[in-house]
């Protein structure tokens, strides 16, 4: 009897020690499996959102830049020879949520270049609309940050430009050259602080009208471009800082309307490009006067 239970027992516990073995290999393999699926499991990156999502990081180091004698100095067009049919549009105040699209795709359809001259806080709240303008081939300048026309003393002056830069680096990967100041104020402290940073002055030659308090219609507008439209010319039209819908709706009509003129539509880094090979060819031309000319080939001193 002794010896039958002690076979059972052995018996029982041999049962006992393959369930745990069997159990133990089980816990390893699930264990393993997790680990794999761990492994393969997507992360918070790879969803939409995320670091790897549709959109893509701004590209780094694209510079809007003007050739250095344009350096701290005020622009109101380019001087270029008469057979030099170029004209700039800019585009002032956003980016926008509407209207800057809107602009985009009308320029882009008519394969125009042009000049935005964006405000900070509108490149901070509608970001993927500024690299769009970028990512389309657009020049950036830089509008301030709010769009202040009253006297700033060199301390807010700085705030309003450089936070601006900074935004538009930080979000396009664009290192601009050019300042507008709002409302064309050269005299609040903003462009003396501008030149002192080596931007160039961007004015305007040509105003479409379409931030007047009484903006005239869209044929108003056209007309105000086409009739202002000389080569180097720079025009002023709005995308942002209000309801620009007129503008959106004149812009098709001012493309069509300067090229039956012959123009083509650059960006104004392009323009003032062109006037700087046009001086430099012009003084290339000029003969130089040397030490064994005649006296009377002297240019004459009064």
């Amino acid at each position: 009897m002794a010896a039958q239970r002690i076979s059972q027992v052995l018996q029982v516990g041999i049962v006992i020690v393959v369930i745990a073995t069997g159990a133990l290999s089980l816990s390893l393999l699930n264990g393993e499996l997790l680990q794999k699926l761990a492994i393969n499991k997507p992360t918070d990156k790879n969803v939409k959102g995320g670091s790897n999502s549709a959109t893509s990081p701004p590209a780094k180091n694209l510079i809007v830049e003007v050739p250095k004698s344009f350096q701290r100095q005020t622009i109101y067009q380019a001087k270029l020879k008469a057979t030099d049919k170029v004209i700039a549009l800019t585009f002032d105040d956003g980016p926008g949520p509407k209207n800057t699209v809107q602009v985009l795709e009308i320029l882009k359809k008519n394969h125009i270049k042009a000049t935005f001259f964006v405000t900070g806080e509108m490149v901070q709240a509608y970001p993927q609309i500024a690299k769009q303008v970028v990512a389309d081939g657009h020049a950036l300048g830089n509008h301030t940050w709010h769009h202040w026309y009253r006297q700033m003393d060199t301390a807010t002056a700085a705030s309003e430009i450089d936070r601006t830069a900074d935004i538009i680096y930080k979000t396009t990967g664009v290192k601009t050259a050019l300042f507008r100041p709002p409302g064309g104020y050269l005299h609040n402290g903003l462009a003396d602080y501008a030149k002192n940073q080596n931007y160039t002055i961007m004015m305007w030659s040509s105003l479409s009208g379409d931030a007047n308090r009484h903006s005239p219609q869209v044929a108003g507008m056209i007309k105000n471009v086409l009739n202002g439209a000389k080569p180097g010319s720079i025009v002023l039209l709005h995308d942002g800082g209000g309801n620009r819908s007129r503008t959106v709706k004149a812009l098709p009509g001012i493309i069509a309307g300067l090229k039956t003129k012959g123009y083509k539509c650059v960006t104004v880094s392009e323009l003032l490009e062109m006037q700087a090979k046009e001086e430099a060819t012009a003084m290339k031309a000029v003969p130089a006067v040397t030490k064994n000319e005649p006296a009377n080939n002297q240019p004459h001193q009064q």
